[in-house]
């Protein structure tokens, strides 16, 4: 059995944004040479995420959206991990850890005959709910 790992790195210059890593993880798979096996992507950081869905602009608006009514970032107070923050002491990011929490660590995907098996419209997404600062994708592949 093969195994193969590589991380690819994000700077997203706003605080939250969704990236397509499908390419990406695509060119690991070729690189790792494994036709028969799973892929495992999953963020390296506790207020990014990585998911599975449609990269669409209009369903990513949605999560955006959604995703501030359900952990709004303001007022930084109604969260105990900002409490300090106005002393600097806080990180001010308690929203963006329930997002993440929401959309997810990782994912697993099947390998077939070379190729991610995916359903119709499935692409990998990553989720970034505190950006500005350098963050990591670990991909790790596993097979024959």
């Amino acid at each position: 059995m093969k195994s193969y790992r590589k991380e690819i790195f994000f700077n997203v210059p706003d605080r939250r944004a969704f990236v397509n890593i499908t390419a990406q993880v695509k060119a690991a798979l070729l690189e790792s040479g494994v036709r028969e096996g799973l892929v495992l992507v999953n963020a390296m950081h506790i207020t990014a995420s990585v998911f599975i869905n449609d990269d669409e602009p209009g369903l990513q608006q949605d999560y955006d959206e959604w995703l501030e009514w359900l952990a709004p970032r303001e007022p930084l107070a109604q969260y105990r991990h900002n409490c300090g923050y106005r002393h600097n002491v806080g990180e001010g990011n308690a929203d963006a850890h329930m997002k993440r929490q929401v959309m997810g660590r990782e994912v697993v995907i099947a390998i077939t005959d070379g190729h991610l098996d995916f359903g119709a419209w499935e692409q990998i997404m990553y989720g970034e709910f505190d950006g500005r600062r350098k963050k990591r994708v670990l991909i790790k592949i596993i097979g024959e």
